[in-house]
C-alpha cells in the first residue's frame, strides 16, 4: 500500500459512514433493498426515530442512499442504496472478512 500518511482520506470516508446506526442501515439496504421507515424500526428496534431521521438524511445528503416519498396520504417513504453506495459493498466485504479473521484470530489466542 502506497498512501502518504499526511494525504490519506480515510477520515474523509469514515465521516460519511461512521456513526452509531449508518453501518447497520447501509448493510441492511444492501441486504434487502428498499426500505420503509417503519421497518427500519423493526429491525433497529433500539433507534429512536429522531435518530433514525438525522442519519437518513446524512447518507440522502451524501448520495449514499436514496429517498423516495409516495405522494399518498399516509406519506410513503421508501429508502434503496444508490448506485454511488452500492460502491461501498466491497468495504464492507472486506471488513466483514476481516472481522470474521479478527474472531478467529482472537479465538486461537485463548
Amino acid at each position: 500500500m502506497n498512501i502518504i500518511p499526511d494525504q490519506c482520506q480515510v477520515n474523509q470516508a469514515l465521516e460519511i459512514f461512521v456513526g452509531k446506526w449508518k453501518l447497520l442501515i447501509l448493510l441492511h439496504l444492501i441486504a434487502n433493498g428498499t426500505t420503509r421507515f417503519g421497518e427500519f424500526q423493526r429491525v433497529i428496534p433500539t433507534i429512536t426515530p429522531k435518530v433514525l431521521t438525522q442519519q437518513l438524511r446524512e447518507l440522502e445528503e451524501e448520495n449514499i442512499i436514496e429517498r423516495h416519498v409516495y405522494p399518498e396520504i399516509p406519506p410513503k417513504v421508501e429508502y434503496t442504496i444508490s448506485t454511488y453506495g452500492k460502491t461501498l459493498e466491497p468495504i464492507f466485504t472486506a471488513m466483514h472478512t476481516w472481522g470474521q479473521n479478527h474472531l478467529l484470530y482472537k479465538q486461537s489466542r485463548k
